[in-house]
């Protein structure tokens, strides 16, 4: 497969804002545009994220090593892609990808019914990480995506709509041996493992209400999801002790777990909830002990800790050469300031 190699600016080390007391020499590795969804591999040295296209206005995957160096793009550019992966000891990647649909990228939703996410009819693919020997492994013709790996490499956990709700899943990492893990009704989704793979952080919005019910489920009819009031949530592995960690309010995302696998850092905007000022926090998995991680006014979310547990590497809208631009950040994580 041929892939495209890009040129990167020089990364940049940056202080941490005021009260950011976990953080220390973050350091850029993306410059423009808009770039999210960065999980480490598993030896910590490389990244893999989610880049949009200039010319397109699509995602795509790309892998760039910790010191910013070797970006280079591994999915084909057909189509949308989102949330890869590195498995098979960092050989295989997996992602999300509509190219089976059409080569083009899909349309963005309709946002006159404010603020949503498009489900669009994504499948998971593998391939080398280098992108070659592309294998699909799911083949459903709804949402199939948000797929994380267990510590062990057996299992991937995601997230799919096709039972008709947006719900839990894990499978072997062939896509054989298919297991619902949520039943309730509402949107359960971005899982991740503990370290441990006896549990499963995620978050979830649960209709609380006959009205808020039938607008979840409009809205799943047309392939569409309000992701604007999610809370934390937990479970064993196998879908059992289902319970809610956070009670904020406002949208509380992208749950992982810190390497103790007691505390989960998560992206919230729970001080304002109608902003776009995310911002990254801890808490126990009991719901104790809330503290703050990132303080910038701007978009801070997508945290995942290496597997040394020495960096945190997010998405930011931080330091911007334009407005509203994300990149991604690591940082070396401080754990007694």
């Amino acid at each position: 497969m041929l892939v495209t190699l890009l040129l990167l600016t020089q990364v940049r080390i940056l202080p941490p804002d005021s009260g950011e007391v976990h953080l220390r020499d973050i350091r850029q590795l993306t410059f423009g545009g808009q770039n999210a969804e960065a999980y480490f591999s598993r030896s910590g040295r490389q990244i893999i994220f989610q880049r949009q296209e200039a010319d397109t206005g699509c995602d795509q995957q790309f892998i760039i090593n910790v010191d910013g160096t070797g970006l280079v793009r591994v999915s084909n550019g057909l189509g949308r892609t989102t949330c890869g992966y590195f498995f098979a000891d960092d050989r295989r990647i997996f992602y999300a990808s509509t190219e089976h649909v059409s080569p083009t990228c899909p349309p963005r939703p309709d946002y006159s019914r404010g603020y949503v996410w498009a489900l669009y009819d994504y499948d998971i693919y593998t391939a080398n990480a280098d992108g070659s020997d592309r294998r699909r492994i799911t083949d459903n013709p709804r949402y199939d995506a948000e797929g994380t790996l267990s510590p062990d490499g057996t299992r991937i956990v995601f997230t799919s709509l096709r039972d008709g709700d947006l719900d839990i899943y894990t499978m072997n990492v062939d896509g054989s041996d298919v297991r619902r893990l949520t039943h309730t009704l509402g949107y359960d989704g971005g899982p991740f493992f503990s370290p441990d793979g006896e549990r499963i952080v995620y978050r979830a919005y649960h209709p609380a209400t006959a009205q808020d019910s039938a607008d979840y489920r409009d809205l799943i009819a047309q392939h569409l999801v309000r992701p604007t009031r999610m809370e934390v949530w937990v479970m064993n592995a196998d879908g059992t002790n289902q319970r809610q960690v956070t009670n904020l309010g406002g949208a509380n995302f992208a749950p992982f777990f810190h390497p103790d696998g007691r505390r989960i850092i998560f992206a919230s905007n729970h001080r304002a909830p109608r902003s776009r000022n995310f911002d990254l926090y801890l808490v126990n998995s009991d719901g104790t002990g809330l503290g703050q991680v990132t303080t910038s006014p701007e978009f801070d979310a997508f945290p995942m800790f290496s597997p040394d547990g020495k960096k945190l590497v997010w998405a930011s809208n931080r330091r911007g050469a334009v407005p509203g631009e994300t990149n991604i950040f690591v940082a070396d994580w401080v754990e007694h300031p």
